[in-house]
């Protein structure tokens, strides 16, 4: 026990000079002593502080030391706190032995001896300091008990993690080589007929429409795999915050225009049609090529798992805010899944249905966000979904709204 931490001692006596004497008693030892003029006082004491040994006089006005003890012995505060009577009454009495029946540890008689008072209570205070210090080391040990315990789960979380971590990345790695695959095979088929037409001299088959189609195919192939490229690039860049935002005025529905009608053959061909609600002119300040490819992929997403139906976008202007709705009518999206399809890697469908790399719409969320906005959908299983791109339009907004974060 340290110094600037004594145990406490508690004397209860109805007369001033007793408690003076036996406080000058006490003096020297490493101990603080608390006194008490009467019973009522002591109890007050006794809620309020953690006393070693209580010494009670046995004849007091009002409560005398034997009910106080009684009182203390009742209380689950107070009854582990040893008690030492000390009367000057005649030991013909017996107090001493209803002293001992009332819970005390000892029993003393006036006129005190100074050595055994200290004596006796150096050993109370000795074991007081011996119950905190097995007490402070029971905290401790509970404590680093605690902290094992919380160490333990963090591994285990961060173990989770990296598993969880490389599964991802073997199912990344081989999605990659997948989507990678189809593209190059398709080519090096192209390529392959082609050396064989031209070392049987068929030259024919390389008539004006002909090759036309053929460069349409090769384009559409090689565009497929600069996308996959550029898209993992473009999660490389926002992990590592060098994502580049080159801001200019826009006209927000020429941009939708443009981008609607370059998508119209894509939709056709899974039997979709695309539609943009009319509007008047929206201009902002935003990169037009970011805003365009948030745009390009929640219209792929839509014409991905729209089901074939119909998928409509539109333009709803309020204030200096602007959000562009896609809505499709497919089979939508379960609750569960909502934030999960934000997430890198992460793919809504399953079993065979249209697959990719899963990051189209991280990817721009991300851009929302980098612009000062947002990117959020609402969707019910069998009705549908509605991928909403929120934007500020004045480049001060967004901007300052990109950078706290919002």
């Amino acid at each position: 026990m340290s110094v600037q931490d004594p145990s406490k001692i508690l004397i209860v006596d109805d007369l001033p000079e007793n408690l003076q004497a036996l406080e000058a008693l006490l003096r020297t030892e490493p101990c603080q002593v608390y006194q008490a003029g009467s019973g009522d006082q002591a109890l007050a004491l006794l809620l309020e502080h953690e006393f070693a040994l209580a010494i009670l006089d046995v004849q007091m006005p009002g409560m005398d030391g034997f009910e106080l003890a009684t009182l203390m012995r009742g209380t689950e505060r107070t009854r582990h706190i040893p008690i030492m009577f000390v009367s000057a009454a005649g030991r013909e009495l017996n107090y001493a032995f209803k002293g001992y029946e009332s819970g005390a540890v000892d029993f003393l008689y006036k006129p005190l001896d100074p050595d055994a008072v200290r004596g006796k209570v150096k050993v109370f205070v000795a074991l007081d300091q011996q119950r905190r210090e097995t007490r402070r080391q029971m905290a401790a040990l509970e404590r680093s008990r605690q902290e094992q315990e919380t160490l333990l789960r963090e591994l285990n979380a961060t173990q989770e993690e990296l598993q969880r971590s490389l599964r991802m990345r073997d199912e990344f790695m081989s999605l990659v080589a997948h989507e990678l695959r189809t593209p190059l095979n398709t080519l090096f088929l192209e390529t392959q007929m082609r050396s064989l037409q031209i070392r049987r001299g068929n030259t024919a088959a390389f008539s004006p429409d002909q090759m036309e189609a053929m460069v349409r195919r090769d384009e559409r192939q090689i565009k497929a795999m600069i996308r996959l490229i550029d898209d993992m690039l473009d999660v490389s860049r926002m992990r590592s915050g060098k994502l580049s935002i080159r801001p200019c005025n826009v006209e927000l529905v020429s941009l939708l225009e443009r981008v609607v009608s370059d998508m119209a053959l894509q939709a056709a061909s899974t039997g979709t049609t695309l539609t943009l609600v009319p509007h008047d002119p929206v201009v902002g300040c935003w990169d037009e090529f970011r805003i365009e490819q948030v745009v390009v992929n929640l219209l792929t997403n839509a014409l991905r798992y729209g089901g074939g139906q119909p998928v409509e976008v539109s333009v709803q202007l309020d204030g200096d805010r602007v959000r562009v709705d896609v809505r499709d009518q497919g089979k939508g999206i379960a609750a569960t899944d909502i934030e999960r399809i934000f997430e890198p890697y992460e793919r809504g469908a399953r079993n065979g249905e249209p697959k990719g790399l899963g990051l189209g719409l991280y990817i721009s969320r991300q851009l929302a966000v980098s612009h000062g906005g947002e990117l959020r959908v609402t969707s019910k299983p069998g009705e549908g979904s509605t991928f909403s791109l929120h934007l500020p339009c004045s480049e001060q907004e967004a901007f300052a709204e990109a950078a706290s974060g919002v």
